[in-house]
């Protein structure tokens, strides 16, 4: 690592084209913000320091800033001045610095520490006074051209609205990533003007500084010159979004996981999947979920800072945080709200809906049903069409189901209630007191057929007469009947 890194994040600018209250560099690809995704790039390289540039929506990238690097130093730039300006500021906030200050913006999710890494070695290596991260690109239009002498070093750089129809000619671009030996930048920040087009102090008038003063300038070309690439509108940002979940589900692929479909699957950053992981069609895995080795998800599930156990099979679910066990089966059409606890073997079925509930090893809860706030034990069946009846209209009441216990269908459990381990329940229950170990709960009276019904309360209708005429048949079918 680097004797003694400073990194400056540029991240004070408005983002106008995203036309978005939300600053542009909170916006959001691949499960973190762009200015997270930086952060992270940045902290692969072990800094000394690290110092956040705000300008715009100061208090909210400040907070957000400081919840994923809480000793991140803040800069603020008042007035918008130019990346110059915004270098200067942070500076002002580390004091002198030695060693190698490196400048990255904010907007670029894509970048990676260890191109960070290799290009803060070269710097050092060279003992440049500047070092510039530099591609060649089919159409440089809006970037910064790098200026080489015929002997191919660097000169300076010009942006887009100061360059020659020649100099727009130059294929090889600055990313707006930068290196310098801190003691010069220091002093060559206050000689920087704002003679140019747009009235700013441009960082990158550096560089023309290190040639005067007969300093060594560098550049460090990439190949893969979309690390460097920001998205200053909505198109951009899905653009950078679809490249970078390629890159996270390509490199899944190589680490062992089964993906059938890479171009309806999206894996956000901070996933985590094991070897074996096999993932269908139309499948998002979100936030922090973690699927162990063996577990199939998919077709059509999204889940969002989900646990999933070994051997596990998701189908056309929806989650979030909520934890599934070993060898547990959920879906389809299963949706489980924050709290959803199920147990190695266990089972969510069909339009079944959760929250709030721990399901035991083995217990199953197979099809129709709500289950909220509630805690089933191991090897339980909850019947089809049960409701745990959990709101009062004022709190919320929790259900306790014991060990093995089997409820019939079409059960309602107004909580708060226990039913004990071994009890059973009959069809259409509505269980409101709790029910004893090894009892039957059943609270629907004899049954009693109205005969006549149809014709004296719905004459005249369809059901009436198709009753009239089942009347007849019977009676019918009576009369032709064989004697004794």
């Amino acid at each position: 690592m680097p004797h003694d890194l400073t990194v400056v994040v540029l991240a004070a600018g408005g983002g106008t084209r995203m036309k978005s209250k939300r600053m542009k560099v909170l916006h959001e690809v691949g499960g973190r913000s762009m200015v997270g995704h930086v952060l992270a790039a940045v902290q692969a390289t072990q800094p000394t320091r690290i110092v956040a540039v705000v300008g715009h929506q100061r208090e909210e990238v400040t907070a957000h800033v400081q919840q994923l690097v809480p000793d991140c130093l803040l800069a603020v730039q008042e007035n918008l001045d130019g990346t110059g300006g915004a270098v200067r500021v942070a500076l002002e906030a580390t004091g002198p610095v030695s060693g190698t200050v490196l400048v990255a913006a904010g907007d670029t999710p894509l970048l990676d520490g260890d191109t960070l890494l290799r290009f803060a070695h070269e710097h050092e290596a060279a003992e440049r006074a500047v070092s510039i991260l530099t591609g060649v690109v089919d159409d440089p239009f809006g970037y910064g051209r790098i200026l080489r002498n015929d002997d191919g070093d660097v000169e300076g750089i010009v942006e887009e609205k100061d360059a020659t129809p020649a100099q727009r000619e130059i294929h090889e671009i600055n990313s707006g990533i930068l290196a310098f030996d801190g003691e010069f930048l220091g002093q060559a920040l206050g000689r920087l003007t704002n003679d140019n087009a747009k009235g700013e102090y441009y960082l990158t008038d550096v560089v023309g500084l290190a040639r005067e003063d007969g300093l060594t300038v560098g550049a460090h070309v990439i190949d893969d010159v979309k690390q460097t690439e920001g998205a200053n509108d909505r198109a951009q940002l899905a653009a950078l979004g679809a490249e970078l979940n390629r890159r996270i589900v390509t490199r899944w692929m190589r680490d062992g996981v089964t993906v059938m479909d890479p171009a309806t699957t999206w894996i956000d950053a901070d996933v985590v999947l094991a070897e074996d992981v096999t993932i269908l069609p139309g499948t998002q895995l979100l936030g922090a979920t973690v699927v162990a080795e063996d577990a199939v998800i998919g077709p059509d599930c999204t889940l969002k800072d989900c646990e999933i156990g070994a051997g596990a099979r998701v189908v056309r679910t929806h989650g979030e945080l909520a934890v599934i066990g070993g060898g547990a089966t959920v879906g389809p059409w299963s949706y489980l709200r924050p709290g959803t606890q199920l147990g190695a073997g266990g089972k969510i079925g069909a339009f079944v809906e959760t929250k709030n509930a721990v399901i035991g090893d083995g217990a199953k809860v197979p099809h129709l049903s709500y289950v909220g706030d509630a805690e089933i034990g191991e090897g339980t069946n909850i019947g089809a069409g049960t409701i745990f009846a959990n709101y009062d209209g004022v709190q919320k009441h929790r259900t306790t189901v014991g060990r093995h216990a089997r409820t019939a269908s079409n059960n309602t459990f107004v909580a708060p209630v226990e039913i004990g381990d071994g009890a059973a329940t009959g069809a259409g229950t509505v269980v409101r007191r709790n029910v004893p170990p090894g009892a039957l709960a059943v609270s629907t009276g004899p049954q009693r057929n109205i005969e006549g019904w149809a014709a004296r309360r719905r004459a005249g209708t369809p059901q009436a007469e198709a009753a009239a005429a089942a009347s007849a048949q019977d009676a019918e079918d009576t009369d032709d009947a064989p004697g004794p």
